[in-house]
């Protein structure tokens, strides 16, 4: 089996987060072929077709959407990416192909302009409403519903980004939740779906290396390469 990974963008250390993703892969048994830069975004999703699964540990978005900040848009001429009709009917073929798809932490902000991939992810950030506190300190993971994603986990902690009010899908159901620090409010960290014929999974957890140190979050992560590509 293949994985295609979209990897890289601002303000994260994707080669290293993707090097720790790759290594689950590998020892699950699939063929890593990784894109980067705003060109793999193009090259990534043309390269679907007869994949397993779809991996996106990326920033990349349009940069010019509504709410965007100031600081994003003076960087879109350079880093500003944004899928061709033909990348997004590679999407929906390779889901309803049955291939999977994981969305790591920042996947959910990719994309701004295609409803496509916040309809398959089950959530999408909304610059103006969503949000994350700082990095760190440690927060109190729980398991929140019943799924083979999380079956028989104990609550964990680790130090990452809580994100929060993104727009979800109505049948989303959080697998995993913590509180944010400093509100207390609790979101939802981790879910999984089925849409267009695949099955998905999206982890807001996984901002840096350490969140992929911590035992119950690695095996979340090898738990969701397995159910994905399951079909």
């Amino acid at each position: 089996m293949r994985a295609v990974v979209l990897s890289g963008g601002l303000t994260h250390d994707f080669p290293a987060t993707t090097a720790r993703l790759a290594a689950v892969l590998e020892a699950e048994g699939l063929d890593v072929d990784v894109h980067t830069g705003v060109a793999g975004v193009e090259s990534a999703l043309r390269a679907l077709p007869g994949a397993a699964l779809l991996v996106v540990n990326a920033l990349r978005w349009s940069m010019t959407g509504e709410g965007t900040p100031p600081r994003y848009r003076e960087q879109a001429a350079a880093e500003g990416a944004s899928p061709s009709a033909a990348a997004r009917d590679a999407l929906d073929a390779h889901l309803a192909a049955g291939g999977g798809v994981l969305g790591m932490h920042t996947a959910s902000i990719c994309f701004d302009d295609w409803p496509g991939w916040g309809a398959t992810l089950g959530g999408a950030w909304e610059w103006g409403r969503s949000q994350h506190p700082p990095l760190g300190p440690e927060v109190t993971v729980s398991v929140a519903a019943e799924h083979p994603l999380v079956s028989g986990l104990d609550p964990f902690t680790l130090v990452d980004e809580v994100y929060g009010d993104l727009r979800y899908s109505p049948d989303v159901t959080g697998l995993l939740t913590a509180p944010q620090p400093g509100s207390g409010a609790v979101q939802p960290l981790l879910w999984a779906r089925e849409h267009g014929g695949g099955r998905v999974v999206y982890d807001a957890l996984g901002h840096h290396p350490p969140s992929y140190d911590v035992p119950e979050h690695a095996e979340v992560v090898r738990r969701a390469v397995r159910w994905t590509t399951a079909g």
